[in-house]
């Protein structure tokens, strides 16, 4: 059961859970539901994913069935999220190559939030991050654009390479496709591009 309150103006919850497959999904899901009564549905999807990501830690380097908790706070603007266990064990990332399907995950947490760090506590550690609660509409551009190049790279972009790696190439193929596209439907490709250009400065002279 979540134990939740405010403490000093901060919206707080704590969510016990049990080192195991089956309690990753489940917490993963109390944490989306926690951020809806919050108002805070926009970070629920990255919360998930950090969450799923921390959790999965401990199942890994900590042991099956061992006693945690996710702690949620809402503070200066942001969303802290903690995990916490009874290994002093601190977690770092590794180097993982492309067809490596373990050691992303410190990685991933790290592109997602804003800050994170590992604190001792008395009983073992705390790995904690910081999602912003307020993302500006160039965030939001940027995603939807990662988001469409990996969907491209899923169906024409190079196959068995780090997407990472390859996104810039997808973008210029993307764009050479959407100019072709432009082309066959009678309109001029540079001008189309002129337009583009125009209206990315006028929005960055905006912002």
């Amino acid at each position: 059961m979540p134990i939740s309150g405010t403490t000093d103006r901060r919206l707080h919850c704590v969510l016990p859970f049990r080192a195991a497959p089956v309690e990753v999904g489940l917490l993963r899901k109390a944490t989306a539901r926690q951020l809806v009564r919050w108002g805070m549905p926009a970070v629920a999807d990255d919360a998930e994913v950090i969450v799923t990501e921390l959790a999965a830690n401990v199942v890994k380097h900590v042991g099956d069935g061992a006693a945690a908790a996710l702690v949620l706070e809402r503070r200066d603007g942001r969303l802290r999220l903690e995990v916490h266990d009874k290994s002093p064990a601190s977690p770092s990332p590794k180097m993982a190559e492309c067809y490596d399907e373990c050691g992303r995950g410190l990685h991933l947490v790290a592109g997602l939030a804003a800050d994170w760090g590992v604190v001792l506590t008395a009983v073992g550690k705390a790995v904690w991050c910081e999602i912003p609660l307020s993302l500006g509409e160039g965030c939001h551009r940027i995603e939807r654009a990662v988001e469409a190049l990996e969907r491209y790279q899923s169906t024409g972009g190079t196959q068995g390479r780090c997407r990472d790696a390859s996104l810039d190439e997808s973008a210029v193929k993307l764009i050479a496709d959407l100019l072709h596209w432009t082309a066959a439907r009678g309109h001029d490709p540079d001008d189309i591009l002129d337009r583009a250009q125009m209206h990315y400065e006028g929005e960055a002279d905006a912002a």
